[in-house]
């Protein structure tokens, strides 16, 4: 007998906050190095947030947020709904 699939893990926080910026940028139709040059960030920068492989600063999260036109608070919330959201898709498939 085979092992039952792994149930898919929500988010993370960081990775919740990195999908937040890119959905955010595509909405703008922005390019990372677009985003990165009006945030005064660097472009492999932009990359590792949006692959939650980097938790930004309280800085780098104000600029991030300026360049994306939306308050630092917006950009959070955006984060913590795409959290809820993966955190409720998981107990629907537990049922």
């Amino acid at each position: 007998m085979g092992e039952a699939p792994a149930m898919p893990r929500p988010p993370s926080a960081q990775a919740a906050l990195g999908q937040a910026v890119k959905q955010r940028r595509q909405e703008l139709g922005l390019t990372q190095e677009a985003l990165a040059l009006a945030g005064d960030l660097h472009q492999r920068y932009v990359s590792n947030v949006e692959n939650g492989w980097r938790n930004p600063s309280y800085a780098s999260l104000r600029k991030l947020a300026a360049a994306l036109g939306v308050s630092t608070s917006e950009l959070i919330a955006r984060a913590e709904q795409i959290e809820a959201g993966a955190a409720d898709a998981l107990t629907a498939t537990r049922r």
